[in-house]
């Protein structure tokens, strides 16, 4: 086998392992976002991706490894619903609270609420909050790092803040998913996030003055 063959053939087994995991990863969101979490069977999952068990456990541990990758993939996804709203406002401040309005929207979606809001805090427990922090506080404090040099909020630690921040907005949602009118939540609930993080807010940077 020359070097040109070998390449290929191992490209190809690449390919091969990368389509059965994302296999496996569609089946379960599905299931997930049908039956639930705990009403999914290992076994439901791979039938649905017409694959074996050993496949399943050649690329994850066990079901809630599977799950776990599920929830960051959907985090990733509400990343980019942030990122999509934040570059839709031209001022800074717009877009720094188009972008928390976008994570609390996100749980309008009934995939959304159920698998990521609802089953992720439950079978992941605090891991579901690291994987929410590791997306979501660096981005907050860069959102308040810019605030603070356009001087629309006071100079201060922005860690702190951030979590907070991010706290609240995590609280915001579950209430939201907690609600029989979620749409009529989430409007409750956006009016109260508005105005906590108003509260911080001058009503014009110096520069503007």
């Amino acid at each position: 086998m020359n070097v040109n063959e070998d390449v290929k053939r191992r490209r190809t087994q690449a390919e091969r392992r990368a389509a059965t995991r994302r296999a496996l990863l569609d089946a379960a969101r599905a299931l997930f976002a049908e039956k639930g979490y705990h009403g999914t069977a290992a076994e439901e999952i791979v039938r649905r991706a017409g694959l074996t068990r050993g496949a399943l456990y050649h690329h994850f541990e066990d079901k809630k490894d599977l799950f776990r990758v599920v929830v960051d993939e959907m985090e990733s996804e509400i990343d980019e619903e942030i990122e999509k709203a934040e570059r839709a406002e031209a001022r800074l401040p717009e877009a720094v609270m188009a972008g928390y309005r976008a994570f609390v929207d996100a749980v309008l979606d009934p995939e959304m609420k159920r698998t990521f809001f609802l089953d992720g805090p439950s079978v992941l427990g605090w891991e579901w909050r690291e994987i929410d922090a590791r997306h979501a506080v660096g981005k907050i404090e860069e959102g308040l790092d810019a605030l603070i040099a356009e001087g629309y909020i006071e100079p201060q630690p922005v860690g702190p803040l951030a979590r907070l921040i991010n706290g609240a907005l995590l609280e915001a949602a579950f209430f939201v998913a907690a609600s029989d009118d979620p749409e009529a939540a989430r409007d409750e609930a956006w009016g109260a996030m508005e105005r906590l993080v108003g509260g911080l807010m001058r009503r014009r940077s110096p520069a503007q003055r």
